[in-house]
């Protein structure tokens, strides 16, 4: 008696294929469903032998690129994979963002920067430098403590009041220069590593949930002379297809030049994230 084929598209497909498979497969409806899938239901499903693909999940789940539930004994996407998809996503999201940072750093004359949320912090991922003689640095690839930038506090701005707790708890003593690059120099404005109390924003758990109130309303963030000495900043939050924020904008320059002009300049920026939202798919309201 003849035997049955195998499914079409596996025969002699090579190991990636059949890794990519598998990933396919516990991002499918079933496994999200079900909250993972356990090894004899994935080869049942792909039509393959239970030792071969158990071996194969095994070295996926060995290399985070899955997750195994011990209890349930169930497979999962994995940490590993998400962090690679949002560096991913972050490389499309500077090719997106840069000619809006050029455009605004030509128009004011100032350093544009793009940052995204790390945990407690704030990276930059890409800085476009300001004109000027006298200008701002360059913090594109340096971690900053988020509760300390304009942001950072920008970046948060849509949690809950439970998650904003939680996140304090954990991060609002974190050093305001977490992890800097070797090269990264404060250049004309020294890094404030002493501040007086009215040079921060947030004090405790009540002022940065007021202030995060406050961005809500006005759609943009600021700050002086908070993380910089001289320095002013306002950042603004640029949201995905799904109104999630991803992104802040921001626009650093000397307070000698713009600091009369911060509320104009945050309004600015504003516009200039909502811009970015929309061309990656926003719609208000």
């Amino acid at each position: 008696m003849a035997t049955a084929p195998p499914p079409a598209g596996r025969r002699n497909s090579s190991g990636l294929v059949r890794d990519l498979e598998v990933l396919e497969l516990l991002a499918g409806a079933e496994a999200r469903r079900e909250g993972g899938l356990r090894v004899l239901r994935i080869a049942e499903l792909l039509g393959r032998d239970k030792a071969t693909v158990s071996r194969a999940l095994a070295t996926l789940a060995d290399a985070g690129i899955l997750r195994r539930d011990p209890e349930r004994l169930t497979y999962d996407l994995g940490p590993k994979l998400f962090a690679l998809a949002a560096q991913t996503q972050e490389a499309m999201l500077v090719q997106q963002a840069r000619p809006l940072l050029r455009q605004m750093a030509t128009s004011t004359r100032e350093t544009t920067h793009l940052c995204v949320l790390r945990g407690g912090n704030v990276l930059t991922l890409v800085s476009e430098m300001s004109s000027q003689v006298v200008g701002t640095t360059s913090w594109a690839g340096t971690t900053t403590a988020a509760w300390r930038t304009p942001s950072g506090r920008v970046l948060i701005s849509d949690w809950d009041r439970a998650s904003v707790a939680s996140w304090y708890t954990a991060h609002g003593r974190d050093e305001a220069l977490v992890n800097p690059r070797e090269e990264h120099a404060p250049g004309a404005f020294s890094l404030v590593t002493d501040p007086a109390p009215e040079q921060l924003v947030v004090h405790d758990l009540d002022t940065l949930l007021a202030e995060l109130t406050r961005i809500r309303q006005r759609g943009y963030a600021t700050s002086s002379s908070e993380l910089e000495d001289g320095v002013v900043a306002a950042s603004a939050p640029v949201r995905d297809a799904t109104g999630a924020i991803i992104a802040a904008v921001n626009i650093s320059a000397p307070k000698a030049r713009l600091g009369a002009r911060l509320e104009e300049m945050g309004a600015y920026v504003a516009r200039g994230a909502a811009a970015l939202s929309a061309e990656l798919g926003h719609a208000p309201g």
